[in-house]
């Protein structure tokens, strides 16, 4: 039986792009659309994006990750920008401030990904945390990383070389109480233990 998108339980999604000169406009913010992109194509789900572009200023990044989280009710907020060692780079201290529980095994791997292309991803801060029932991740700030660092590489056959991170985000959505997520398989496969795998809830 053909699963129709309407079977498949909604969820809402923060995704924030934090760059000082974007916010005010000094140039356009590339961060956000790449974000919207990547999870429209890698998600079954019926998905409503809660965008921010905000300034890289650490009280301003945790007001609006506990918004995202606490009053909007986001199962899943995607930060990009902000995550390097300049003095400005302040997202990964702001994700921290609002943690209930760190996930250090995102940042981990996403570091991995990146040293695939330069020796210079040992200087990214990313880190994951959740927050009562969301998981909140940091990303790299360009567009490209942002879709090597979620979706992995694949050589020339599309074989899985490097996994991304996004194929555990469903499962630890999961385990935080969060919606089943489902997703494409050729963009980026899912990963859950068998006892795991459910037929999608449908939605109210």
């Amino acid at each position: 039986m053909t699963t129709m998108p309407n079977d498949f339980e909604p969820v809402a999604i923060g995704i924030v792009s934090i760059s000082d000169r974007a916010s005010t406009g000094v140039y356009e913010d590339k961060g956000l659309p790449a974000l919207k992109d990547w999870l429209t194509r890698a998600l079954k789900n019926p998905v409503t994006f809660e965008p921010r572009l905000i300034p890289d200023e650490q009280a301003r990044i945790s007001e609006t990750l506990i918004d995202l989280v606490d009053s909007v009710g986001c199962a899943l907020v995607l930060t990009t920008g902000g995550t390097g060692p300049a003095p400005r780079d302040v997202t990964p201290e702001a994700t921290l401030a609002i943690a209930t529980k760190e996930m250090p095994g995102f940042g981990e791997q996403m570091r991995q990904i990146g040293l695939r292309f330069v020796p210079t991803a040992i200087l990214s801060r990313q880190v994951a945390v959740i927050r009562g029932t969301s998981l909140v991740i940091n990303l790299p700030g360009q567009p490209k990383s942002i879709q090597e660092t979620l979706e992995g590489l694949k050589d020339a056959d599309g074989k899985q070389v490097v996994p991304g991170i996004f194929a555990a985000v469903p499962y630890c959505i999961d385990l935080i109480g969060g919606p089943y997520l489902e997703t494409h398989d050729a963009v980026c496969k899912a990963f859950r233990p068998k006892n795991a795998v459910r037929a999608p809830k449908p939605a109210a």
